[in-house]
């Protein structure tokens, strides 16, 4: 009888403590205990597969046209079908930086080349240069490697759209003096119309490159030709 009654009185004291704690269970019943809820996991970014592909930073770069391990099209033209003509690949910020080099893959190089008026500059999407470089010539000239060429005034480039343009003039062999480039010419430029092609080219006839470009003055003309979209870093 003592062990019986022992046993029935922790049951009552028992379910006297449920009831006051006021216990439920997951489904709102009376049954569960309670206390602090856990806090829920945190979603899981990109679809869960836990991969982020290459950033600029993973090379010591502020930004990029594009993995420069998808630049492995070597794009050539000759003096006659881009001397004198500004060619335009369209690069998107998403943080400010400030703009030091822009980097050029140089796939190839003609010793017997004879350049002139050959720059690098940055325009913003109202068509305002921003920087240039000093002529490169020399360094078209040498070491056919991904190389880094300076502005002749580092400046803040704020979030938004730039345009990086090439001025090349002079004579060389079509197929020596080559540059890296994604193997899309024609294709780069899909659901898009002037003023906001990714790649396309502007004016004829320049030495140097102007202040200002009319960016609704874009043409694929010279880009359905073969001229692949070069890849450019910044740093």
């Amino acid at each position: 009888m003592r062990t019986r009654t022992t046993t029935a009185g922790l049951a009552a004291t028992l379910a006297a403590l449920l009831a006051l704690s006021g216990c439920t269970s997951s489904d709102g019943g009376p049954h569960a205990a309670t206390g602090t809820p856990a806090a829920a996991p945190a979603p899981v970014q990109g679809g869960g597969s836990g991969y982020e592909g290459p950033r600029p930073q993973d090379q010591n770069l502020l930004a990029w046209t594009g993995d420069p391990n998808d630049a492995g099209h070597v794009t050539a033209q000759s003096a006659a079908g881009v001397g004198g003509r500004i060619t335009l690949v369209r690069i998107g910020l998403r943080e400010q930086i400030t703009w030091s080099n822009i980097w050029l893959g140089l796939a190839g190089v003609d010793a017997n080349a004879q350049l002139s008026n050959c720059y690098l500059g940055v325009y913003d999407a109202t068509g305002k240069l921003v920087a240039s470089t000093a002529d490169i010539s020399p360094q078209l000239m040498t070491d056919a490697v991904a190389k880094p060429l300076p502005l002749t005034k580092p400046f803040t480039a704020g979030t938004g759209t730039y345009f990086i343009a090439l001025l090349l003039n002079g004579n060389w062999a079509t197929n020596a003096l080559t540059l890296k480039a994604t193997g899309a010419g024609i294709s780069v430029n899909a659901g898009l119309t002037p003023p906001a092609l990714r790649y396309s080219t502007v004016l004829a006839g320049q030495t140097s490159l102007p202040a200002a470009l009319n960016l609704a003055e874009q043409s694929t003309s010279t880009i359905n030709t073969g001229w692949g979209s070069q890849w450019y870093g910044v740093s």
